[in-house]
């Protein structure tokens, strides 16, 4: 058989397999003035071979570094495991709930901090801003009787300021990221501090909108039922319609495209775990409010980051200052917003963290936020190195924090060995993350 027949052979294959052709040509070796002729990619025909094909291009990026979510998800398998085998209370629905209503106001925090770390940057002032915009709203809705939707606005509005006024003196003054916000983190707690006063609390009336919504008590649709199954049924819908329209624009374009078939497995899994996941929540009282609004922030700003020219700009500064700069990327615009991004989250983190204890304290935002919201976001698999990770990360790292926190809890373990645990468990997330890089460098894909 000819190479020209073998290749249409190959291109009916991949079409059968539901892909169409790589649209590179080239001409035969043997012959550079013949006329040239269609290649395939050899990655686009792995889907005919079904999961055997699957699974070698599985074993081909584990072995090239590319582990993604892997190793955080096998790690909570393991955690659950164990916390579970030491305390049948620990999978229960109230336990379960606990986790997810606790998790979220460090995941906000941690969801900001992606951003930073995609710039291979960290920010270390997070902490303070949370407990100030903590504080911010107490004095706005106590001291000058504000209304408590304005007060919101204006106090998440006052940490996207104060993150961009870091991320302006780093990206045009030149002033580490470090350094801007470690002196971040020693001015806004001074002020936080200053504005409580000499008492030291000030505590928010709890039907104070915001503060009322964020409550531990409350949750989506008021407790109904219907509510938790309303937002599994939502996540599936949303998760079919995105993956037909990729698919059906990528056929327009003439690019690789997932058959239908890949997409109606990956929606039904996901259908299995949102709705199982619904299930065990209503068992306890529903889905918190808090956690609504987490996972919500996680679908939006995933979006932003995967779908939009902003979010690839921030993985191309990332990845080579150099480089987007070649590229027309205003460099100095994305550092800014980036932090301006992370002090927006830092302040809403806060308004998460004022609505678990309905008050505004001197300890708002200190001891271990700053780092266990870092370490939610490398622990879930965001390089620190930059221009790789996704915000799927504050969710993961934050999930095995809070469940490593909430079964050593269960069983009566001292603080002091949860900090030596969560430790361990961060150093080993970096050390992947370093094997990982050296892999793929190795692999040429570095």
């Amino acid at each position: 058989m000819s190479d020209t027949s073998k290749t249409e052979d190959t291109g009916k294959a991949a079409k059968t397999a539901g892909v169409v052709e790589d649209q590179t040509t080239v001409a035969p070796a043997d012959d550079p003035t013949a006329a040239p002729v269609a290649v395939v990619d050899p990655r686009l025909l792995l889907r005919e071979e079904g999961f055997k094909g699957y699974w070698t291009e599985f074993k081909r990026k584990t072995k090239g570094g590319e582990l993604g979510s892997l190793p955080v998800v096998i790690g909570l398998i393991v955690i659950w495991t164990i916390f579970q085998l030491k305390n049948d209370l620990f999978l229960s629905a109230d336990n379960l709930s606990d986790i997810g209503y606790y998790m979220s106001a460090y995941g906000m925090l941690s969801i900001g901090l992606v951003f930073v770390l995609l710039l291979g940057e960290i920010d270390l002032s997070v902490g303070s801003v949370s407990g100030l915009a903590s504080t911010l709203f107490a004095v706005f809705v106590v001291d000058h009787t504000m209304n408590p939707w304005l007060a919101l606005f204006l106090t998440v509005l006052t940490g996207a300021a104060i993150g961009a006024l870091h991320g302006w003196f780093f990206a045009k003054i030149g002033v580490p990221a470090f350094v801007v916000t470690l002196a971040g983190l020693l001015g806004w707690n001074g002020l936080m501090l200053w504005l409580l006063g000499s008492s030291g609390t000030i505590n928010i009336p709890s039907d104070s909108g915001p503060v009322n919504v964020l409550a531990k008590s409350s949750y989506f649709m008021d407790q109904a039922i219907i509510g938790a199954y309303l937002l599994a049924g939502l996540a599936v819908v949303l998760s079919l319609v995105g993956n037909f329209g990729e698919q059906r624009r990528r056929k327009a374009a003439g690019v690789p495209f997932r058959p239908t078939s890949e997409i109606l497995l990956r929606v039904g899994l996901l259908a299995v775990v949102s709705f199982v996941a619904a299930a065990v929540l209503n068992s306890a009282a529903g889905v918190s409010n808090a956690l609504v609004i987490f996972l919500a922030a996680l679908v939006i700003i995933d979006f932003v980051l995967r779908r939009t020219t902003y979010g690839r700009q921030v993985f191309a500064v990332g990845g080579g200052i150099e480089a987007a700069r070649r590229a027309g990327i205003s460099v100095p615009m994305v550092r800014i917003t980036v932090f301006a991004i992370s002090g927006g989250f830092a302040a809403v983190g806060g308004m998460f963290f004022a609505g678990q204890t309905a008050s505004a304290t001197l300890s708002a935002g200190t001891g271990n936020v700053l780092m266990l919201a870092i370490a939610a976001a490398v622990i879930g698999g965001t390089s620190l190195f930059g221009g790789r990770g996704t915000v799927w990360s504050a969710l993961l790292g934050m999930l095995v924090i809070q469940s490593i926190t909430t079964g050593l809890n269960l069983l009566n373990m001292n603080t002091s060995i949860q900090y030596m645990i969560t430790g361990g468990v961060l150093l080993g997330a970096v050390v992947i993350d370093s094997v990982s890089r050296r892999s793929q460098k190795a692999a040429g894909r570095g």
